[in-house]
Order: C-alpha cells, then sequence, then structure tokens
C-alpha cells in the first residue's frame, strides 16, 4: 500500500467514531426541512447543494415566517463565516495542493474533520500525506452526511420526536468543539458570540444571529491576529 493510500485509509478511520453524531445531525436537518414547509424537491436540492448544516436550520425559521430573502442569504453567510477561520488555519498545510484539489477539500471540509485534522497536524506538522488524510475523513464525513439528510427529509413523518435526535447531535459537535475553544482566538469568539446573542435576543428577524456571528468572528481574527504579528516580529 502506498503513503497516500495508508493516510486516506488511516483518515477514514480517523472519523468513524464521530459518524454517528454525523447522521443524528443530518437527521434532524432533513427531518427540519421537510417540518418547515419546503417541498421535497426543495428540501432535497438545498441538502445537496448546502453543504452546512447549521446554516441550514438557522435560516429554515427565517423561510417559515416569510423573512425577507437579503435577511435568508445574509444570515446563511454570516453562519458560514467560521469557515473563514477555518480557511486561515488550514492555508499554509494545504497551499502546496493544485487549485482544484484546494477547492474540493474547502467544499469537504467540516467542523468535525477540521477540529480532527489541526489535532493532527500539531502531531505532525510536515506529515506529506496530509491531504490525503484529510480527503479520507472529509468523503466519509460528507458521504454520512448527506446520506443521513436525505434520509431525514424522505421519512420526516416517521422519525419519533421522542429518540432525541437534536440532543444527539449536539452533544457529538460539543464533544469535539469545546476542546477547539481552548485556543485563545476560539475563545474569544466564542465568549463575544454567546454575550451578543444573549444581548440582542429580542431583535427583530432574527438580526440579533447575525450580530452575535460577527462579533465572534470578529473577535476571534482580532485576537489570531495580535497573537500572529509578535511571531511574525521574531521572524
Amino acid at each position: 500500500m502506498t503513503p497516500r493510500r495508508a493516510a486516506f485509509r488511516e483518515g477514514l478511520h480517523e472519523v468513524l467514531p464521530t459518524l454517528p453524531g454525523v447522521a443524528a445531525w443530518g437527521l434532524v436537518t432533513g427531518v427540519a426541512m421537510t417540518q418547515s414547509g419546503l417541498s421535497l424537491g426543495q428540501a432535497l436540492g438545498l441538502s445537496a447543494l448546502a453543504y452546512a448544516g447549521s446554516a441550514q436550520l438557522a435560516v429554515l425559521p427565517l423561510f417559515a415566517g416569510g423573512s425577507p430573502a437579503w435577511v435568508i442569504v445574509l444570515t446563511a453567510i454570516m453562519v458560514n463565516l467560521r469557515f473563514v477561520i477555518y480557511s486561515a488555519v488550514l492555508h499554509k498545510p494545504l497551499a502546496h495542493l493544485p487549485w482544484r484539489r484546494r477547492l474540493l477539500l474547502g467544499y469537504l471540509t467540516g467542523d468535525i474533520t477540521f477540529v480532527i485534522f489541526t489535532r493532527r497536524l500539531q502531531a505532525r506538522p510536515d506529515w506529506p500525506e496530509r491531504d490525503a488524510y484529510f480527503l479520507g475523513m472529509s468523503l466519509l464525513n460528507w458521504a454520512t452526511w448527506h446520506a443521513a439528510s436525505f434520509a431525514g427529509i424522505l421519512l420526516a413523518t416517521r422519525i419519533p420526536r421522542e429518540w432525541g435526535l437534536e440532543l444527539a447531535g449536539t452533544l457529538a459537535l460539543l464533544a469535539l468543539l469545546i476542546p477547539f475553544c481552548f485556543r485563545r482566538a476560539a475563545a474569544a469568539g466564542v465568549l463575544v458570540a454567546s454575550v451578543v446573542a444573549v444581548a440582542s435576543h429580542g431583535w427583530p428577524l432574527r438580526l440579533g444571529l447575525l450580530a452575535a456571528i460577527a462579533a465572534g468572528v470578529a473577535a476571534a481574527l482580532l485576537i489570531e491576529g495580535l497573537a500572529g504579528a509578535p511571531r511574525e516580529a521574531r521572524e
């Protein structure tokens, strides 16, 4: 077996323990899309094109409530602004790849795979096969998410709410994301976003969510920039 194939298989194996939570979260999203009033075609199309469960769940109440299109689009963009931070972190280890491969990995990047990959990079920063490892994780995570999301859309009326899928999916994400918050930038972003979200809870059109996300991302980027400035000065 070649080193790249071995790294790819290692990525597949590494993400396996997280897949039950990913599947639960995908089911929740699929069920929510159907119950929010989207047609079968609309729900399947949204799930296929928008690989972002948190953004989907954030905009569904806006769809159902008849919010303006600009609010819906802006909400989806703001919820996914965390991927700006992900891209900044992944730029250096993946910058050597052809742009098509970087585009593919960018599309496949998810919260869980990002956290696992960055942990591995801390132990093996110069691993030549790191992109094959990341691709293995990301492909399996992507396939599991979409299979579960499609199942939730098609079986929405048959899945009992007593299963508590929302809690299962949330706990799966928290178990992986909380350790990531030990980084100063991430912790600052979470703290600022939480404060702004509580303070702006009563704002109309869920604009408080947009304000909280924008403030959190700005705080994280600011702390990341301040932490990087001394290193660049030393170099």
